[in-house]
């Protein structure tokens, strides 16, 4: 019987693990329920316990070059706002002037039409359906009640007009869900939402429709930023590193000084389950399992996939500890799969620094630094897996 075993990159403690090891137990068995999968938590056993952001410790961020297109995808690099700031597509709301003599003074005014949705709404089955699968159903209303309750919510309220109506409503969505996500990392919770953008988008939309009280096949448009606003949402966003990635450069740290004992509890999980053996490791963990197996040589592992490390670069840079830069790896060295994501600004590819690895690209549709946490959901990630599994 094959053993996968996760090994896990920087900054992840027991929590997220869990979260993380469920779904990629859940990916192998529903396809390969032969396949054993064990855990590999060395964070809280070797890992750092410090509470700093690590500022002084400079990332990986200037490294990749994307192309003017990637650049300007407005949905990515606007989550990418939403993320940090739920209120912030209401903020540049709150910005846009205030029109005149547009409205019936004798009507119904736009906004009380916005409010009474917003503030009385009950979510659809479906769309109960898909905030359970998404892990936010429990703090659904606390969302909604923060971002109806918040100043940019109260300031966009003159400013909605009876033809932007759906436009603004499709903007508090987007808050309501952004500050869900929020909530669950707020609380060390992390629901699949938090990673899988297909399933984040389809919650949004479903929300967007009931709020909207429209159908399915009206359009992209209605699910779309206010662009005619003026606003530009990406221009110089690109390298902004979040304070959210601040683990990194402890275990960073942690591992360049006394990185033997990662690698030795890594080595005594490989020892205790039957192998073959195939390796998944994330990050930083990608790094410690090629020092590894380059360091000796463990028969039991017969497969190394890292996913969104950095160990190609370390190699350019000469900062790999197990290898000098000009060295081939060494002819035990298991076959290597390398999985990476052009967003992901520590992701690099191998095949060009070891003839050996093959590199296989994702794409998330997440912008840095979530898009480095969010393989485990992507389906491209496990078919590159489970083709070589």
């Amino acid at each position: 019987m094959t053993t996968v075993i996760f090994v896990h990159g920087t900054g992840i403690r027991k929590r997220e693990y869990e979260e993380n090891f469920k779904i990629i137990e859940q990916k192998i068995h529903a396809q390969r329920p032969d396949i054993k999968v064990a855990p590999c938590l060395w964070g809280d056993v070797c890992g750092t316990k410090l509470n700093a952001k690590g500022a002084s410790v400079p990332l990986y961020d200037a490294t990749l070059a994307l192309t003017e297109a990637e650049t300007e995808d407005p949905d990515i690099l606007l989550w990418g706002e939403l993320y940090r700031d739920p209120l912030y597509e209401l903020r540049l709301l709150s910005l846009k002037s205030i029109e005149e003599g547009s409205v019936n003074p004798f009507g119904e005014q736009p906004a009380d039409i916005l409010q009474a949705r917003v503030e009385n709404f009950t979510p659809t089955a479906e769309l109960e359906a898909e905030l359970s699968k998404a892990g936010i159903a429990g703090v659904f209303d606390e969302a909604r009640e923060a971002v109806i309750h918040s100043q940019p919510y109260e300031e966009i309220l003159p400013r909605v007009t009876e033809s932007d109506l759906n436009g603004y409503l499709a903007a508090v969505a987007r808050a309501i869900v952004a500050q869900a996500m929020f909530i669950c990392e707020q609380q060390e919770r992390f629901p699949t939402i938090l990673t899988d953008a297909q399933l984040r988008d389809r919650v949004v939309e479903l929300l967007i429709l009931a709020l909207a009280e429209a159908e399915l096949g009206l359009g992209g448009w209605l699910f779309k930023p206010l662009a005619h606003l003026g606003t530009n949402y990406v221009k110089g966003k690109r390298g902004a590193i979040t304070d959210k990635f601040s683990p990194f450069p402890c275990d960073i740290v942690l591992y360049q000084a006394r990185g033997e004992k990662i690698r030795a509890f890594i080595q005594e999980q490989i020892e205790q389950v039957e192998p073959p053996v195939v390796l998944i490791a994330h990050s930083l963990g990608g790094i410690a399992c090629v020092d590894l197996l380059v360091q000796q040589q463990i028969s039991q592992v017969e497969l190394l996939v890292t996913v969104g490390s950095q160990a190609p670069f370390l190699y350019e840079l000469n900062a790999l500890y197990s290898l000098e830069y000009g060295q081939p790896l060494p002819e035990h060295f298991p076959q290597w799969l390398n999985i990476y994501d052009l967003w992901d600004f520590l992701s690099y590819v191998g095949s060009r620094i070891f003839p050996k690895v093959q590199d296989v690209e994702v794409d998330s549709k997440q912008p840095f630094p979530r898009s480095h946490g969010a393989y485990w959901t992507n389906a491209k990630t496990w078919e590159a897996i489970f083709a070589r599994l």
